[in-house]
């Protein structure tokens, strides 16, 4: 008898000689919460299933359950924000949460959502139903893998307009899987679809057009692209002939150091292998790490308080994780052109200068930072004189995260209301900072925190990806703001020069420069904007943000 008969004949006998399997009540559409996956797609002690040539854990549900995908829907800053988007436009709110909740708590919006009388459709993420547990799990298990792959790519699946397949398929990487324990456990059935490894899936969520509506609720006549990684991609070196998609740097097939991951897909419910199931490549590990450690870590400290059962060693684990992401695949510094020079200012007189070059590069597949416009780097510089002390500089932040002059003073840009810190070619002065972000402006061409308000983009200098072109066919949508006249704003890289003026400063050398890459998943001034309304969500949110460790993330050095 060979392998494959027995293993078919074992699979279609009587349940009692394999294992009890529970029937699982099906809901409509093929949705389930996520410990239903977890029965068989989570580490166990007496299982290596699901390791990696160490014996580390890296079963799926046991990484995503920490990550900002599986939280989705129980984020105290996505909350607090959207919270504030209704609080100034009141008369659009069922439609505010309607679109907000489509992706960040996908399973209740497919089964239907119901504000149960209440008049708010996020009451779901409260109440005790289930309902409620369906939306609390976040973007599940249940929703990437029942993706239907017909309209992926096109215009209708982005702004969540993904469609989950209607045959109870669920799809994966493998071919020739043993379908059985699947439609038992959970009614769908499981099959290989190459989609599932595609950038086209990611899309759905992560390409978001918004309609600017004023203060009545009513449409002004525009649409703001709130953010585009995919469009970006698209439009990028990472999308052509070796395409390497959105799963190959934030789901990776390899170990922390590079080996290639080879092993069983799953394990019994009652915790031990399936002994007749063979080791399958690829397996991605389902860490999902991004940029938002600032989250990560709320969600970890004050994990009771927001209803989340997940160890904080998981968190930590995915906070490494998003940092080495950041640290090692986000971006390179590199100092150049270092002199010292003089020159005869207008009135004669004698200035001695220290000249420098900064090269940022932006080693992602769209640009940096990327997704929704809270996110900005910045460049901090700043020069010691031989006994090491700061001549100047540029770029430094306080305690509560947001961006000082040379004296400690507050800019003028990182005040509420204050202006935009416009694109830098050239930095001379401490109250001037090279910051790569997007800032979004009203149908006025005012500056405005609000999505619902955001029309435009007054400035866009993120760091474009390599091989962006303005000839491309999503160059419209992905087209920086505030960079013309900066020739060395190009695809993949930018070039900030800095001119010192040390006239009249003890500088006598050897001078050390410093130069970071900094990075924040939320800018200080951002944050003041959403503290100006009161919410219940964003007072609760602004009691995490203070006991929160608010130190910018440390993305390249250079040194010289």
């Amino acid at each position: 008898m060979s392998r494959r008969f027995l293993i078919t004949a074992l699979l279609f006998a009587p349940l009692p000689l394999l294992f009890a399997f529970e029937e699982q009540p099906k809901v409509e559409p093929p949705v389930v919460l996520s410990d239903s996956c977890a029965r068989c797609h989570s580490n166990a002690e007496s299982a290596v299933a699901m390791r990696d040539a160490d014996g580390a854990p890296i079963a799926p549900h046991g990484l995503w359950k920490s990550s900002m995908m599986a939280n989705a829907a129980r984020d105290p800053l996505w909350r607090a924000v959207l919270s504030s988007e209704i609080a100034a436009t009141p008369a659009a709110k069922t439609e505010i949460e309607a679109t907000c909740m489509r992706c960040h708590a996908p399973m209740a919006d497919e089964v239907g959502l119901d504000d149960h009388d209440t008049g708010h459709l996020t009451h779901v993420l409260e109440c005790d139903s289930e309902l409620g547990g369906l939306a609390r799990d976040g973007v599940s298990c249940t929703i990437c893998h029942t993706m239907d792959p017909a309209n992926l790519g096109t215009e209708a699946s982005y702004s969540g307009g993904f469609k989950l397949n209607e045959e109870k398929r669920i799809f994966g990487p493998h071919n020739g899987v043993f379908t059985r324990p699947m439609r038992m456990m959970v009614g769908l059935v499981p099959g290989y679809a190459p989609h599932i490894k595609s950038s086209e899936l990611c899309a759905t969520c992560h390409t978001l057009e918004t309609q600017a509506l004023d203060a009545k609720g009513d449409p002004v006549g525009a649409t703001l692209v709130e953010q585009a990684p995919y469009l970006e991609w698209l439009n990028s070196d990472f999308s052509g002939a070796v395409e390497q998609s959105c799963q190959d740097c934030h789901m990776p097939t390899r170990d922390a150091v590079g080996r290639e991951l080879l092993t069983t897909i799953a394990r019994h419910p009652r915790g031990v292998d399936f002994n007749l199931l063979e080791p399958r490549a690829p397996f991605g590990r389902h860490l999902l790490a991004g940029g938002n450690t600032l989250v990560l870590a709320m969600l970890r400290d004050h994990a009771d308080e927001l209803g989340i059962d997940v160890p904080a060693a998981a968190f930590d684990a995915t906070l490494d994780a998003t940092r080495a992401q950041l640290q090692q695949r986000s971006a390179r510094l590199e100092l150049r052109d270092v002199k010292r020079s003089k020159s005869n200012a207008a009135d004669g007189t004698e200035r001695e200068l220290f000249e420098l070059a900064l090269d940022v590069q932006n080693l992602t597949g769209h640009k940096f930072p990327s997704a929704h416009p809270i996110r900005r780097a910045w460049l901090q510089l700043v020069v010691r004189d031989a006994a090491g002390r700061p001549i100047f500089a540029s770029g430094r932040v306080n305690n509560e995260g947001r961006i000082v002059d040379g004296r400690g003073d507050l800019l003028a840009s990182e005040k509420v209301g204050g202006p935009i810190e416009p694109h830098h070619d050239v930095i001379s002065s401490s109250k001037q900072v090279a910051t790569f972000e997007s800032k979004m402006g009203d149908i006025d061409g005012h500056p405005t925190h609000l999505l619902i308000r955001g029309a435009s983009y007054l400035k866009d200098d993120r760091l474009l990806p390599k091989g962006w072109s303005a000839d491309h066919k999503e160059a419209r949508r992905t087209w920086p703001a505030g960079t013309e006249g900066d020739k060395d704003f190009v695809g993949g890289s930018d070039r900030v020069h800095f001119a010192i003026d040390l006239t009249g400063k003890n500088a006598e050398g050897p001078l050390q420069v410093e130069a970071t890459l900094m990075y924040q998943a939320l800018g200080g001034r951002w944050a003041a904007e959403l503290f100006q309304y009161d919410t219940p969500e964003i007072k609760r949110f602004a009691r995490y943000f203070a006991a929160a460790d608010r130190s910018p993330e440390v993305i390249a050095t250079a040194t010289r």
